[in-house]
């Protein structure tokens, strides 16, 4: 929890907040308040690791399309991102089953490490199976290549993304406040108020965007109704 990777995710959210979902930097702090709670502080790393495990493959394809390929933003999402060696990759790294037999193995051998691992891994795609729209993960690789097409989305507006965006937000304060006298003095604190800054920050700045572009276009949709109001009049 007090590393320097969640500065990195937060950056990350603010130049493409629908990045991961729910934002992985989420998915630490809520993990690490549900089951650091039942597994204890000596085993917050192995669950933070657990909860940044799915999202892996994810930073590895867009550091690739993006510093390598220099793939557009648009384009990246929108067409590479559903390439199929990198959806297959996803489906790994969000696979229910793989992170269970990882827990399973961490249970046979007896190393607690890898069970929390694999505990944390699953609990970061139960969180994300509400959230999933047109781009839901397989879940379920490689026993079933099944999709759960959730009427709710983590970032479009369109399937309520202004409001699950919020309530996720609200989540990870609450964690974050449970965690807040549970972690090293300063540090742990600064990386929670950096990751609960990057959700403002990247609320306003991805759904003030559209606000703004809808602002700005509803002015010539008010023009051209009197235009065609007054030929409505004149045919009369």
């Amino acid at each position: 929890m007090i590393r320097s990777t969640p500065f990195i995710f937060w950056l990350c959210s603010l130049g493409s907040f629908r990045f991961l979902a729910m934002n992985t930097q989420g998915h630490g702090v809520v993990n690490v308040a549900a089951l650091g709670a039942i597994a204890g502080p000596k085993l917050w790393l192995p669950i933070l690791g657990g909860a940044l495990l799915p999202d892996l493959p994810i930073f590895i394809f867009y550091a690739w399309v993006k510093f390598i390929e220099k793939l557009p933003d648009r384009t990246i999402w929108r067409e590479a991102y559903y390439r199929p060696f990198w959806q297959a990759m996803v489906a790994i790294g969000h696979s229910m089953p793989l992170a269970g037999a990882i827990a399973l193995l961490g249970y046979f051998i007896n190393q607690p490490v890898l069970i929390w691992i694999g505990i944390s891994a699953i609990l970061h795609s139960l969180e994300d199976l509400p959230v999933h729209n047109h781009d839901a993960h397989r879940h379920f690789f490689p026993l079933s290549d099944y999709r759960f097409i959730s009427p709710l989305s983590y970032w479009d507006p369109r399937h309520y993304g202004r409001w699950v965006s919020l309530a996720e937000w609200g989540l990870v304060l609450i964690a974050s406040a449970f965690l807040w006298s549970g972690i090293l003095p300063w540090a742990g604190r600064l990386v929670l108020v950096l990751i609960n800054g990057s959700y403002g920050i990247g609320y306003a700045i991805f759904y003030g965007r559209k606000l703004w572009k809808t602002c700005a276009q509803s002015p010539s949709s008010s023009q051209r109704a009197p235009s065609q109001a007054a030929v409505s009049l004149k045919s009369d």
